[in-house]
């Protein structure tokens, strides 16, 4: 069976945030299929400059059987975009895993689809998940939480950890370790690892 991964796009989103789980994803053509969406399709601005195309915009986005949403330093503009929020509302009622990354789970929160839940987000910035998500009970050393088919990670870096747990999940242990090494990627397995919740003091 092949599963669809949604991977939303907005101007300053982190590259990490998205290419990590893409590559996750993305090395197991059959398996996994990877597409790309933004409000409308087409080149979307990464914080770091570069540009990547999004497949699909809101309104033609086929089904999707995990959605990602990435962190990055636009994540505090689109806090206030009704069109996204809206649109991660709908989404997440029918997507079977809803995962983010770093402060993408500031998104989910104002979207109210973390309330009640156990979350984690970018432990440099975790008083604004706080702010974000009132409701959640955000837990400051992680490096994810797995909270029902809700999945956040902490920043950057640890979204790839985490898509190799969705993988593991969906394809198999097996499957998610060929894929790190594949990767040559020292994958994280234990999500309470989290040596960068004493750097930035989160804990």
């Amino acid at each position: 069976m092949e599963h669809t991964v949604g991977v939303v796009l907005y101007p300053g989103f982190e590259s990490l945030d998205v290419f990590g789980p893409v590559e996750a994803f993305g090395c197991i053509p059959g398996l996994f299929r990877v597409v790309t969406v933004a409000e409308e399709p087409g080149p979307v601005a990464s914080g770091q400059g570069p540009r990547t195309l999004a497949d699909h915009g809101f309104a033609d986005c086929p089904p999707l059987d995990v959605l990602v949403v990435p962190g990055g330093i636009g994540t505090p503009q689109q806090i206030e975009n009704p069109t996204l929020l809206a649109w991660l509302t709908r989404r997440a009622a029918e997507t079977p895993l809803v995962a983010s990354v770093c402060t993408g789970s500031w998104l989910l929160a104002r979207a109210g689809l973390l309330d009640g839940r156990r979350a984690t987000s970018n432990k440099m910035f975790f008083a604004n998940a706080r702010e974000y998500g009132r409701n959640v009970t955000w837990i400051p050393r992680a490096r994810w939480v797995e909270d029902g088919r809700f999945l956040t990670s902490s920043g950057v870096s640890a979204g790839t950890d985490m898509a190799l747990h969705v993988v593991a999940k969906l394809a198999g242990a097996d499957v998610a370790e060929r894929v790190a090494n594949a990767m040559e990627w020292t994958w994280v397995r234990d999500a309470r690892e989290d040596p960068f919740a004493d750097v930035w003091g989160a804990a």
